[in-house]
């Protein structure tokens, strides 16, 4: 393992400048901490760099026996000093081990053309947190594939980020998804391709356990906020709405997401 001892080294920028401008196709991605590192090892992803904090080497750690792995893989692994570490890890708390590592971007046919699947598309959700959540969820409750997309509203959440990595748990590794699409777009894909689009709304839709989520469904779900505007939502062959009781009338994208997510999985089993 080579050391690093400036905050000026070329690797040292690398972390700093993914972190702060993730990379847009989702190619090169930055993995904070053992978990999401383990998670792409499993996948096979092919690992450019990674950087455990010395002071992990101290001790038998998680995170040193991951290094040691890392470096028996071939992989270019830098060992910093915990004040340069610091700067390499974007997180407040440093986990003591980074890595950069390269995934294959997905295509639009993958996330929506698949027979008899179950796509979601996330509209302008802002929040990486609960972007990473609706992606681990997708995975969990069988979505075949993910759109994220935009609609025109600034400070979307960006799946390939940092945040929305930790977020998911390492389920954007495995996903299906892209990212670089309009609401329009995806929809417009989702019917070449042959499925019916169920939207998301408020009120005034369908109950979840009245939809037909049989055959190919995709699934279209709005960000904090103002949700779905009706341009798009004239473009959808349905809407369905989570019930609650009053006075409550919205719930948390993330958690009315897990809603119609498993509602659909139950019938769908």
């Amino acid at each position: 393992m080579r050391r690093v001892s400036s905050r000026q080294n070329d690797a040292v920028r690398a972390f700093r400048t993914l972190a702060n401008e993730p990379d847009s196709t989702g190619t090169r991605l930055l993995l904070d901490g053992a978990h999401l590192i383990h998670e792409a090892l499993e996948v096979g992803l092919r690992f450019e760099i990674a950087a455990v904090a010395s002071s992990r080497l101290d001790a038998d750690t998680e995170e040193r026996r991951l290094a040691d792995a890392l470096e028996r893989r071939g992989v270019d692994m830098i060992v910093a000093a915990d004040q340069i570490f610091d700067a390499m890890s974007p997180v407040k708390t440093p986990s003591g081990i980074v890595a950069i590592a390269a995934r294959t971007p997905s295509s639009t046919a993958e996330v929506c053309q698949e027979a008899k699947g179950l796509t979601l598309a996330t509209v302008d959700v802002q929040d990486p947190g609960n972007l990473g959540a609706l992606v681990r969820v997708a995975e969990a409750g069988g979505v075949t594939g993910m759109f994220v997309c935009t609609a025109g509203r600034s400070g979307a959440a960006h799946p390939f980020s940092w945040r929305a990595l930790r977020g998911s748990m390492g389920s954007v590794l495995r996903m299906p998804l892209v990212g670089d699409i309009t609401a329009s777009e995806a929809i417009e894909c989702l019917h070449a391709a042959g499925a019916r689009v169920v939207a998301a709304v408020p009120r005034d839709g369908r109950d979840p356990d009245a939809v037909d989520w049989s055959g190919h469904v995709g699934l279209v779900v709005g960000g904090e906020g103002p949700g779905l505007d009706e341009a798009l939502l004239a473009g959808c062959d349905e809407r369905v709405t989570v019930p609650m009781a009053p006075p409550v009338e919205s719930l948390n994208v993330a958690v009315a997401g897990a809603i119609l997510v498993y509602a659909a999985r139950r019938q769908r089993q």
